[in-house]
């Protein structure tokens, strides 16, 4: 399954018309120790760039923006009793919602993995 990242440090990897949505583990080692995840709530509307999402961290509550537009189908429910999980494994477990996209052309400004690893060594 492809994965793409923003610059804003959120990654999102599809299948077909799903995908699943989450941080990466540069953004959480800037946030620091997280306490808590606002999630979207089933069928949602998201639209690329806004924020369904918000993480509380010991440092700050930082806003995660969605990479594409679509319906949220889910959202990680392990998250409400373990919001560490984020910290601990963001790019697997500690996703934050899955979404159908509906307008998968929307991924085609997005960065692969060696475009983001690039762009984060450059910060």
């Amino acid at each position: 399954m492809p994965r793409y990242y923003t610059q804003d440090h959120e990654w999102i990897e599809v299948d077909g018309a799903s995908a699943t949505v989450g941080i990466t583990d540069y953004a959480q080692s800037q946030l620091g120790d997280i306490t808590f995840v606002e999630l979207p709530e089933a069928g949602a509307i998201v639209v690329k760039g806004e924020a369904p999402c918000v993480v509380d961290s010991v440092k700050a509550a930082s806003d995660v923006y969605s990479p594409a537009s679509g319906t949220v189908s889910e959202s990680n429910a392990a998250l409400a009793d373990e919001p560490e999980l984020v910290n601990t494994d963001p790019e697997s477990g500690g996703w934050l919602f899955r979404l159908t996209l509906s307008d998968p052309s929307e991924l085609t400004s997005l960065m692969d993995k060696a475009a983001y690893d690039a762009f984060v060594a450059g910060l």
